[in-house]
């Protein structure tokens, strides 16, 4: 597999909405989905092909291997970049990731430390499970409104992040309403009592208060194709068509440009074992300190290792049929294709409805329950030589439904469930 990495660049104010089942509101979202990406892709490929059919199996060839073969290209999530700190741009070369379910912020000063107000980010997940162990309460509190005397309680905190020279930064798109009038098209003029809104991400923000300096901002997505040749020729494709790309809908009226930039993928920097390593040693010397309220309920580590599974990106899972929010130990088993111990400890999850627009079909797409991104899942096995290779591969592939539009993306043993509360970045 080849993974290639996108640089999306906002030139106009974009419109990656989705549409809430049910309703005739259209939101939009603070990221550009793997969905949208890779419409936006194959409708340009089409649009030069001179070939417009919702037939696409006409196509043939190497569409139809990108698209909609047996293993078609994975288009992951694009998701806002960093790209000033202090005034001063940096490189968005940097990798963006959800931040666990588990992490949690100051109720009234929450954000990272980098930030203006920011109390500062911490994870949850492995002080909760040790206070389970010992039978005791756990009630995290924000150290830094203690030490003020203010407000110390805290709340789940979402965000996208970034990792840049060892501090955590939010990465969020800014998003406006742009108000427009309805045209009568017999008499071209504006109609009467049709004035509406749409709800656009921004595309560009201040960079530098002081020169009243702009910038445009940035999205960084990957796609990975199964054929090596196959992706050098999307790479080409997308470099001679850079800034042909429209991303979301009302393109007609100006919205959706962006410039699209490719590179090759690199290797994570820390592989699927090493991470795990790190986590159980976290856990461990962890589990030592609370071992001042005495002894444990149950001896949870010895023989077992243990590993998170963070999603990614909304996930769309079903098991005997139904729709799930929980990815069981027997899911995992059958999406790992492993056949080994495997016990879940712990879920944190939520869900949503989803829906959207095939374009080439010109119809709705089905209404789906998803869970949403960011969910935490904690597993334990005695048998973890046979999980490194499976759950690398499940970190290019993905799990559960429609996985080549983004869903399902997931990271084995994120980094920040080893920052706790005493050191909150």
């Amino acid at each position: 597999m080849t993974r290639l990495e996108l640089t999306i660049t906002a030139l106009s104010p974009l419109a990656p909405g989705r549409q809430k089942p049910g309703g005739s509101v259209s939101e939009v979202e603070n990221y550009i989905s793997g969905s949208v990406l890779r419409g936006a892709i194959a409708s340009q490929i089409l649009e030069l092909s001179g070939q417009q059919s919702a037939n696409l199996a006409e196509n043939g060839g190497n569409f139809q291997t990108l698209f909609l073969g047996e293993n078609p290209a994975i288009f992951g999530n694009a998701y806002p970049a960093v790209t000033k700190i202090s005034n001063e741009s940096i490189a968005v070369n940097h990798e963006i990731k959800v931040l666990p379910a588990t992490a949690v912020s100051s109720k009234t000063n929450p954000g990272f430390i980098s930030s203006r107000s920011g109390h500062g980010v911490f994870d949850t997940l492995i002080d909760a499970f040790c206070a389970t162990a010992y039978n005791q309460p756990y009630d995290p509190s924000d150290p830094k409104a203690i030490a003020e005397g203010t407000n110390p309680q805290v709340e789940t905190y979402s965000s996208f992040y970034s990792q840049v020279d060892g501090k955590y930064y939010s990465n969020n798109a800014s998003s406006r309403f742009l108000t427009r009038v309805g045209i009568n098209r017999r008499r071209a003029t504006a109609e009467e009592e049709i004035l509406y809104s749409v709800q656009v991400l921004n595309e560009s923000f201040l960079k530098n208060t002081k020169t009243d300096e702009w910038d445009n901002f940035v999205f960084r997505s990957f796609v990975i194709v199964p054929d090596e040749s196959l992706a050098e020729e999307l790479q080409r494709f997308i470099v001679r068509n850079s800034c042909n790309f429209r991303i979301g809908g009302s393109a007609s009226r100006g919205l959706g440009k962006v410039k699209i930039e490719v590179s090759k993928g690199q290797a994570p920097a820390k592989s699927v074992k090493s991470r795990i390593e790190e986590f159980n040693q976290a856990l461990h010397t962890r589990w030592n300190l609370w071992s001042i309220f005495g002894q444990s309920q149950h001896d949870l580590l010895t023989d077992k290792t243990y590993f998170t599974l963070d999603l990614q990106s909304d996930a769309i899972l079903t098991e005997n049929w139904q729709c799930t929010t929980v990815v069981s130990a027997e899911m995992l088993k059958n999406f790992a294709k492993v056949d080994s111990s495997l016990e879940m400890h712990v879920a944190y999850s939520s869900y949503e409805y989803r829906s959207g627009w095939n374009s080439a079909w010109g119809l709705m797409k089905d209404v789906e329950l998803v869970t949403n991104k960011g969910s935490v899942y904690l597993f334990s096995t005695t048998e973890p030589e046979k999980w490194y290779a499976a759950l690398e591969n499940l970190e290019r592939k993905g799990i559960g439904d429609r996985t080549c539009e983004g869903f399902g993306q997931v990271e084995i043993c994120n980094e920040f469930h080893q920052v706790f509360r005493e050191e909150a970045k």
